[in-house]
């Protein structure tokens, strides 16, 4: 052992901090003297709704900018306006701020970069870089090539700079009507990356920009544009999916043949992906467009927003995106994991209440009429800072139904006739009897009660072996409650393979309108959300909810199949 030093603090110091290869690809530069600082961004199109495989690039980039004292950039990526709108930029907004990525005075749009992106674009041409194309889409797909045969060349390949500038200045000034003209960079058409097979880089559309209105007829491709805004804004490491690998060269030639002095350096990872679960953003839109999702916000789905209204923190989804972990490789997590973290994370900070979502009436026939007591509860039995509540107490309560048979199997250790058990927070009751109506079904369950053994009490004559909640039924508040499954018909997958639409699960969603909780819960506010015994974490639904009607979705089920891996 080295001298004066103690068993912990030489472990300390041999400690291997594990580090991901986006970080150690981030050492190395800023060891090599490539750059002298971090700075990231998150760039999305303001075409939809984020969702969880966003999150996981929102808090990696800004994860990155922390850790090494950098600066993190807010940017939209607005270059189409055709499918953009307000509505999105303001909910991805929303979204981002709620999981903790603070951008500060930093937000940008790559709108505000047009005029440099269109000088940019006259800089090739001058260059011999970039030329006006005449051939249509198709066609352009046709001249490409294949896999395995070169492209051929572009027959407007040989106009003079001085009429390509012409053209592209027609092109924006309103000259040409949509798809009559593109600019395509001139780089190699017998290129084996596709994407380097003289790219357009500029096309004409006639269309309003939610923030430039109709100042520009041509928008940029989001090829050429996005190297360009990381490139103006100082950005060191553009983190990005492993899609845009291949497209990579074609990043790296515009800020080359741009001549920035200081190129930001783009690293791909692979997507974040869920076993069953809709996530591409078109899907989401047939599913809203359709009816049977009730908005991009609906719960079942995995947008940012639709997890907040369900119910889940920004602390679960940090969680969950950093056991994932960030590689090169593909991999498919599971439901499981992500409902895991939200109960690891909701377990000691919420209070642990009684709700009864299938009620049936239980009748204490040796209470008091019309007495009432209160009863001293703990809010969470694993985190006494919480601390306790008074609960009301009498003699009509509600139970849930399956908490009583008539007939039990073996081991049914809940009320049937002439068994005993204890009231939560309360009282032994022996059930003597119960009524059924005209169809069978049992509507009040009658016990007697021992004053003797009231919880706290110290009482310690006999033990049961069965405790079931309740709520007083003239304090109980009614309300709704909304219970979830997986949006998808897991048996069958995510996609009908005949024609491609959504399997959905037609019990994805069961509301129930009889339940009765606890009076507290009464004045419970939107997000507030609270543990009901044995039946799960509960969210106050921030769009169904009024002023003392609280709607309730439950945020996941107590029972994890997720075990978490050992190290």
């Amino acid at each position: 052992m080295e001298e004066n030093k103690s068993v912990e603090e030489v472990t300390e110091e041999k400690e291997v901090v594990s580090k991901n290869f986006i970080e150690n690809a981030i050492d190395k530069d800023l060891a090599d003297g490539v750059y002298n600082t971090v700075h990231t961004r998150f760039p999305p199109e303001p075409n939809g709704y984020l969702h969880i495989g966003h999150a996981k690039s929102i808090l990696l980039n800004y994860g990155l900018a922390e850790k090494y004292n950098g600066l993190f950039n807010m940017r939209f990526d607005d270059t189409n306006p055709t499918k953009e709108k307000v509505e999105f930029v303001n909910s991805q907004l929303d979204d981002i701020k709620w999981l903790g990525a603070d951008w500060g005075d930093r937000l940008f749009f790559a709108s505000d970069y047009f005029p440099q992106m269109y000088e940019g674009a006259v800089k090739l041409i001058k260059k011999g870089k970039a030329y006006v194309s005449d051939l249509t889409a198709d066609q352009i797909k046709e001249y490409r090539g294949t896999l395995t045969e070169p492209g051929k060349e572009d027959p407007s390949k040989g106009r003079s700079i001085e009429e390509n500038l012409k053209l592209f200045e027609d092109m924006k000034n309103g000259v040409f009507a949509d798809g009559e003209k593109v600019l395509r960079a001139s780089i190699d058409m017998a290129s084996p990356n596709m994407n380097m097979r003289d790219p357009v880089i500029y096309r004409v559309a006639h269309m309003t920009h939610h923030r430039t209105g109709d100042t520009w007829c041509i928008y940029p491709m989001y090829d050429f544009a996005h190297p360009i805004e990381d490139a103006i804004e100082g950005i060191t490491h553009s983190i990005c999916t492993l899609e845009f690998e291949d497209h990579r060269p074609l990043y790296e030639w515009v800020v080359k043949e741009l001549e920035y002095p200081m190129p930001p350096r783009q690293i791909e990872f692979a997507k974040l992906y869920l076993k069953n679960v809709v996530t591409g953003k078109r899907y989401i839109k047939k599913l809203v467009e359709d009816g049977i999702a009730d908005g991009w916000d609906d719960p079942r789905l995995v947008s940012i927003s639709a997890l907040r209204r369900r119910g889940y923190t920004p602390e679960s989804i940090k969680m969950f995106v950093e056991l994932c972990g960030v590689s090169k490789a593909h991999s498919i997590a599971d439901m499981a994991m992500l409902e895991y973290c939200i109960r690891e994370d909701l377990k000691l900070k919420r209070p642990r209440m009684m709700a009864i979502l299938d009620p049936v009436k239980l009748v204490i026939d040796n209470w008091e009429d019309g007495k009432i007591e209160m009863l001293d509860a703990a809010n969470n039995l694993e985190n006494p800072e919480l601390g306790n509540r008074q609960i009301p107490f009498g003699k009509e309560l509600y139970i849930e139904r399956e908490d009583f048979m008539e007939e039990p199997p073996k081991k049914y250790f809940r009320l049937f006739p002439g068994n005993e058990v204890r009231l939560m927070n309360a009282y032994f009751v022996t059930c003597t009897g119960f009524e059924k109506d005209e169809n069978g079904n049992v509507t009040v369950v009658h016990c007697t009660y021992d004053p003797a053994t009231k919880s706290g009490s110290g009482f310690t004559e006999r033990k049961v072996k069965g405790t079931i909640h309740w709520v007083n039924a003239s304090t109980a508040k009614q309300v709704e409650v909304r219970l979830f499954e997986n949006i998808v018909d897991e048996e069958k997958g995510v996609y009908n393979e005949e024609d491609g639409s959504i399997n959905v699960n037609p019990d994805s969603k069961k509301v129930l309108t009889n339940c009765f909780v606890e009076p507290a819960l009464a004045e419970a506010k939107a997000y507030e959300s609270f543990q009901f015994v044995r039946n799960g974490f509960f969210c106050v639904d921030y769009k169904d909810s009024k002023e003392g009607a609280p709607v309730f979705n439950r945020i996941v089920s107590l029972k994890s199949s997720f075990v978490l891996p050992k190290n």
